[in-house]
């Protein structure tokens, strides 16, 4: 082959190829026209779709993926509708094919990670918890600092913040302190059987409704629940504001007032196994042979 046919060859090949560039022109306009159009829609739907979400959830890492999320899936109908106007109809047909794969290979590779993310998403939108809430979850009582698509964090007042897992909070049950604003502390001891239960029960109302913390809208209550071996069991309920009393203070300042009210009218607080019972021990000793019958 002589330098005059690799000339021919060149030119014709060339000639073909700037005829097809002249033919695929207002195609190839159209499709660049078209990504211009999705890639200002994308952006004015993230937009609309932050807005949205703006109302109805406080999480911003749930709302800026979300919104990211849409410009990446308008941008994507964007250029295989391009693609398409091209007539690479096989080349949009093997990407979404490989789109699938890859797909269905993330998800089993990062199961825990995509399950989080539901979670979180889920979290965000259903609201049973917001950020400021006081919660007890999976065994950690706190108040909550951060909700994150991943987890959620927890200032377990001791000093330290516990991240908990979203799948772990959305599958598992939430007591919600400051939904409803109430709190109920509860008390349980014991008395003596030779106490008058009546009036313990009178005092120990009395003593813990003095408390300033204690909600005066909100009647305190005292159940005696059982006989047992030794004391007659009670339960002493009284309500708080979830914010602004520690409830651990609010129940030790309970515990102080009823031992103080009942030191005072001799009232023994028993507790099965510790406590020696005089009061027993010396009915015992004037009546010795209530025992024998």
């Amino acid at each position: 082959m002589n330098f005059t046919q690799a000339a021919g060859l060149i030119y014709s090949e060339l000639s073909t190829w700037i005829r097809t560039a002249i033919r695929y022109t207002p195609k190839l306009a159209v499709a660049l026209l078209l990504l211009v159009f999705f890639t200002f829609l994308s952006r004015w739907m993230s937009r609309w779709v932050v807005r949205g979400l703006d109302r109805v959830s406080t999480n911003v890492s749930l709302i800026n993926l979300t919104g990211a999320v849409m410009r990446v899936v308008v941008l994507s109908v964007g250029l295989f509708v391009a693609l398409g106007v091209l007539g690479l109809d096989k080349t949009v047909t093997s990407l979404l094919a490989g789109a699938g794969v890859i797909a269905l290979a993330v998800g089993f590779a990062f199961q825990d990670l995509t399950t989080n993310f539901i979670s979180g998403a889920m979290i965000a939108l259903a609201r049973p918890i917001q950020v400021g809430d006081t919660v007890e979850t999976n065994g950690y009582t706190g108040k909550v600092l951060d909700i994150k698509l991943r987890s959620i964090v927890i200032d377990n007042g001791q000093g330290q913040t516990v991240e908990i897992p979203s799948k772990d909070v959305f599958q598992k049950p939430i007591k919600n302190f400051s939904r409803i604003g109430l709190r109920r502390i509860e008390l349980a001891a014991g008395i003596s059987y030779l106490d008058d239960m009546a009036n313990a029960q009178r005092l120990a109302k009395g003593a813990v409704a003095a408390l300033p913390f204690v909600l005066s809208d909100h009647p305190v209550e005292l159940h005696y629940r059982n006989f047992a071996d030794a004391n007659v069991q009670f339960v002493l309920w009284f309500w708080i504001k979830p914010t602004g009393t520690n409830p651990q203070m609010a129940l030790s300042e309970a515990m102080i007032a009823v031992k103080k009210v009942f030191d005072e009218n001799q009232i023994l607080i028993v507790f099965a196994g510790q406590t020696f019972d005089l009061k027993q021990k010396l009915a015992t000793s004037q009546f010795p042979d209530a025992d024998k019958k």
